[in-house]
């Protein structure tokens, strides 16, 4: 049955305290895996006023990574490079406190035969056909309102922003297709010495009206809010503590699909947390490219040192162009869902540069960036053949 309803999504930039900590958290890993792509990585990390706290079980023979310096290089890639922002690369205090991986996990995943997974959990892969990327469009506009906050603050055109932001996009569905964009609200960390006018008429022209297109938001009014409390000068690190793995639901589908509850930056691809997720999303992607379904979600569940996962789930919400029962045998088919199978399908320890780094802001998802495997359409033929 077909449904009305309104659908609220939103974003961050990368300098949001949780992102920063999510890209100095992958940076690590992208380093460790260029020097060791059988690295076993669980990072995280804490950021806040002067301080990047890192932790976490890390275990490599023979690679090292200079933490302390990937962390200052982040930061600063970010934007945080003056101490006046309360937070910056060069003055900030890094702080390590790393130990090995616990011996009764790496039993479960090295040395077997078949690789096991590296902790048991659920994930889900989400696609749909309303947008270009087969990703949901509330959490596609919200992305794409911080990609071109990102443009205009790096390329000067609105030269008084400063990293921090956040952006939340409400969609009105009719009869479950998206028609218009109903609301949306953006804020955006700004110098203090910048008119409130100019900064509400900077970002709505060249940000709100650069990305939400016009017959979206042509069909009613749409109710702007730019920068709620008015002022938005202190922000980062130094306003609000940053954790990684703490946007999750901004990592994946803004919403629209389950989460599983496992966060992932930080960890390397044995992590099914991350692993298996990206599979989920390929899986659905191309259940969608295939034409079986209009909407797919996949569910795949996992248990610690076992390789195959121990179940998977389809539901396409009515939108099925063969029952649900038939497209999981197909997946079944033309799949390997195992950690070892996932991990050499989409490449996902083969050395590219800021791979994981670059799937830190932004969304994980609906982006065709070099290293994004799990974006790939490439399994359609095999999914439309019959039996």
């Amino acid at each position: 049955m077909s449904r009305n309803y309104l659908f609220s999504s939103e974003s961050v930039g990368r300098g949001h305290p949780d992102k920063v900590a999510d890209q100095i958290v992958d940076a690590i890993l992208d380093d460790l895996i260029l020097k060791d792509p059988e690295a076993r990585v669980a990072c995280e990390a804490l950021v806040t006023t002067g301080m990047v706290l890192i932790s976490g079980e890390i275990s490599t023979p023979g690679a090292y990574s200079d933490m302390p310096a990937i962390a200052r290089r982040t930061v600063k890639r970010i934007g945080y490079d003056d101490p006046s922002f309360g937070f910056d690369g060069e003055t900030c205090a890094v702080l390590t406190a790393i130990d090995e991986q616990s011996p009764d996990i790496r039993r479960g995943v090295v040395g077997k035969k078949r690789m096991g997974a590296g902790d048991q959990g659920i994930m889900f892969g989400f696609a749909t056909d309303e947008t270009p990327e087969l990703m949901p469009m509330p959490i596609m506009l919200a992305h794409k309102m911080m990609m071109r906050l990102e443009t205009v603050r790096k390329n000067k055109t609105l030269p008084w922003l400063r990293p921090d932001g956040k952006g939340q996009v409400a969609v009105r569905y009719m009869d479950d297709e998206p028609r218009y964009v109903e609301s949306v609200v953006l804020s955006a960390q700004h110098s203090p010495d910048v008119a409130q006018t100019k900064v509400r008429d900077g970002l709505r022209a060249e940000v709100i009206e650069k990305v939400i297109p016009r017959a979206m938001r042509s069909v009613v009014p749409v109710k702007i809010k730019i920068n709620p409390t008015g002022r938005f000068v202190e922000g980062g690190p130094k306003a609000d503590t940053g954790l990684s793995g703490r946007k999750i639901i901004v990592d994946t589908y803004g919403g629209m699909a389950p989460h599983g509850g496992g966060s992932f930056s930080g960890k390397d691809p044995t992590k099914v947390d991350r692993s298996a997720t990206y599979a989920a999303r390929w899986v659905a992607k191309n259940v969608v490219a295939a034409g079986l379904a209009r909407r797919c979600q996949i569910q795949l569940a996992y248990a610690i040192g076992v390789a195959d996962p121990v179940s998977i789930a389809v539901e396409t919400f009515g939108t099925g162009a063969l029952p649900e029962e038939a497209i999981e045998q197909r997946i079944r088919k033309v799949f390997d869902l195992t950690p070892q199978g996932i991990i050499d399908a989409l490449e996902l320890r083969s050395p590219v540069a800021e791979r994981y780094e670059s799937t830190a802001y932004h969304g994980h998802f609906g982006r065709t960036l070099k290293g994004f495997t799990w974006e790939r359409s490439d399994r359609v033929a095999d999914l439309q053949k019959d039996g």
